[in-house]
Formats: structure tokens, sequence, C-alpha cells
């Protein structure tokens, strides 16, 4: 069944989660994910109250103040890619978190959703559901999904809505962002083409240059 949603996905290019966001003004969310435009170093990132698969609270603006955060934007437990990239994330965490920074994974995943993800349990990161998308919209990560793309997963068991639990067909560009406890950019790391993740080795690389 992997194989056959990978398939698909090389084929098609392609409970509410963040309550409240500090960037008013995000940019129109394109309809290819060819076409975002992402922040990146240097400039202020996002806040928002986000819930994890528990349903509790989590405040950016209250978690960048305590220690500097990587947050990584998956596309949802639903996509093989993003269970390789947070399962391989396990063997780059420990180096991570000795280096004081806290590790987030960041998806549309309603709560409900991310208790069923196979990398919900046996780490030390937290899946976080951004589930009406307004954090990776403010991020410049989201772009909007065709509808035929959207009907091509319906035939394969992926249903958009019912994971997000909204109608929205949106989905996060792939994204890695290293913030400091300034609430400023440090690393910055996305690509449109959502087979290629960042490595364990590359992402203890970007979390020692910022702790240095």
């Amino acid at each position: 069944m992997a194989l056959v949603i990978m398939a698909l996905m090389t084929m098609a290019a392609c409970e509410n989660g963040a309550e409240r966001v500090a960037v008013n003004d995000s940019p129109p969310v394109p309809e290819r994910a060819e076409d975002v435009q992402p922040l990146t170093e240097g400039q202020p990132a996002p806040v928002a109250v986000l819930r994890t698969a528990d349903d509790d609270l989590v405040d950016l603006a209250e978690q960048y103040r305590q220690q500097p955060t990587m947050l990584i934007f998956y596309r949802g437990g639903w996509c093989p890619y993003c269970n390789v990239q947070l399962g391989h994330l396990m063997e780059a965490e420990q180096a991570i978190e000795e280096m004081g920074i806290a590790v987030l994974a960041i998806s549309p995943d309603r709560p409900a959703v991310l208790r069923e993800n196979p990398n919900e349990a046996g780490h030390g990161y937290r899946l976080l559901s951004d589930s009406d998308m307004a954090l990776a919209k403010a991020f410049g990560v989201a772009f909007r999904v065709a509808d035929e793309t959207v009907e091509q997963y319906h035939g394969f068991g992926i249903d958009l809505e019912d994971a997000s639990g909204q109608s929205h067909h949106l989905l996060p560009v792939p994204a890695i962002y290293l913030v400091d406890r300034d609430g400023m950019i440090r690393f910055a790391h996305w690509d449109a083409d959502y087979r290629e993740r960042l490595s364990p080795e590359a992402l203890i690389e970007a979390a020692g240059r910022m702790s240095n």
C-alpha cells in the first residue's frame, strides 16, 4: 500500500490546530508547491497556539522564549515519505536536544489523527497540529492541493479533510526552521519536491551552527 501511495504522490506534484497567529498578513496561498514563498533566515518567526496529540496547547511564543526550537513541517501521517523522515529524526534528536534545542514536528493532522501516527511514541520530539494551516501559511510554506489530486488521494484511501478536520485542502511544503530565543529564524530549508528531505546528519549540522 505504501508503494502505491508513493507512486501516486510521484505523479501528483505536489479539533483546530493553530488558534492564534501573530502574523496576520500571510501571503496568498499558491496553487502549486513550486510557487511557495517561505520565510528565510533573519526574519521573525510567526507564532501560534498549536495542539498536541493529547489536545494540550503549545504556545510557540512561549516556546521560543524558553529555548531555541527546531520546527519540522511535514505533510501528515498518511505520507510515507514523512513517516520515513520522522523515523530518521529519532537518529538525530538526542544530539539536537543535547544542544539545548527543542524539536517540534508540525502537520495539518488534527490531534486525534496525530495519536494514530506510528511515530507518535518512542521519541522525545513532539507532534503538533496546525490543522487550519494558519502557521504554515504564516511561514509561507502552504499550498493548495488541486481538486483532481484530492480525488486521486481519495481513490487510495487518503482523505485530507478527515486528516485535518478542515476543508481547505492545504498542505505544507516540507520545511525545517531553526528559531532562536529572540524568535528569529536562524536556519531555513524547504523543497517543493516532497520526496527530498534533509538527512539526520544535515539536521545535526544545522543545529550545531546555531548553537555555536
